[in-house]
């Protein structure tokens, strides 16, 4: 196996765990519900920040600030794209626990062609015939959950674009995917602390010792689910296509729709499934189209 296929190899695996661990993450911020959803999202922050800086300083002492210092302009991007996630983490836990993981789940389908919109916006990319037709139908399932389903789905539309932000600006970045999140994590440590004592000081929790041990204990170990599945993203989306990274996004949704319906009992009757499934259409037709351009031409290793 040459080095570059070893590589591609490497990164499907971890674009596959990445989107696993991400579609079975309702489960977890679930058992979390007692915990406000800002109080939860400070902690995912800090503790995904110590387990990821202690390991770039153990492992290679301040050289991995180097590329940082050299290029000014990769420290403002990766500041953005820290924004972008933390906005996403955010209301991802928010609409967990406020039992609209089904409406979350639809922002991750969406999100797939988002990227293909995105990078026609601002990357200059071209659609095929068949992506086009993908994208059209799936404008015309979120037309269709607005109009029937009685509101207008920003809880999806929000996560697919904070997202899809967050990804475009990765696969921009020329850096490495841990000392990239560590970057993030820098820039996102602070606020989160500084959350994190507000609500200390008011009476509100914030450290640990505010709730139950095992609460705790959670709290802690939600940083290490945060940061897994990130750096095994961003290392995938450097060295697989993004439409086989896309591809293998439809995972995840997958996942938080089967938590929502079968575990968290949440509605989906026939306008939520004429919505979806006009997005599953645009999906199979993106997939197929993906695919069959795949046949034409050789691998392309990023």
């Amino acid at each position: 196996m040459t080095p570059a296929a070893a590589e591609y190899r490497r990164g499907l695996w971890m674009a596959a765990g990445a989107f696993v661990l991400w579609g079975l993450m309702p489960l977890y911020w679930h058992l979390l519900k007692a915990v406000p959803s800002l109080q939860i999202i400070a902690h995912r922050i800090v503790w995904s920040a110590v387990l990821v800086l202690a390991w770039l300083f153990w492992k290679h002492g301040r050289r991995w600030l180097q590329v940082v210092r050299e290029r000014p302009r990769i420290a403002a991007m990766l500041a953005l794209s820290g924004l972008f996630i933390a906005f996403n983490w955010g209301l991802y836990i928010w609409a967990v626990n406020a039992g609209h993981v089904v409406e979350a789940s639809l922002g991750y389908f969406i999100n797939p062609l988002l990227n293909v919109v995105l990078g026609v916006l601002l990357l200059r990319e071209r659609l095929s015939r068949g992506q086009w037709v993908a994208v059209a139908c799936a404008a015309a399932g979120v037309l269709w959950l607005t109009f029937h389903y009685g509101s207008f789905p920003w809880i999806a539309l929000a996560l697919a674009g904070s997202f899809g932000m967050y990804g475009l600006l990765r696969k921009v970045t020329a850096i490495d995917s841990l000392p990239g999140l560590g970057i993030e994590s820098s820039y996102l440590l602070l606020p989160a602390l500084a959350l994190l004592l507000w609500g200390e000081w008011h009476g509100q929790g914030g450290v640990l010792g505010a709730w139950w041990p095992w609460l705790d204990l959670l709290l802690v170990l939600g940083g290490a689910l945060t940061a897994l599945p990130l750096i095994g993203f961003a290392y995938a989306v450097r060295r697989v296509p993004l439409s086989t990274v896309g591809l293998l996004q439809y995972v995840a949704p997958t996942l938080q729709l089967l938590c929502g319906v079968l575990v968290f009992g949440e509605p989906f009757g026939s306008d939520r499934a004429i919505g979806f499934v006009l997005i599953w259409v645009a999906l199979a037709i993106y997939a197929g189209d993906g695919l069959r351009r795949a046949r034409r031409a050789p691998v392309a290793v990023g």
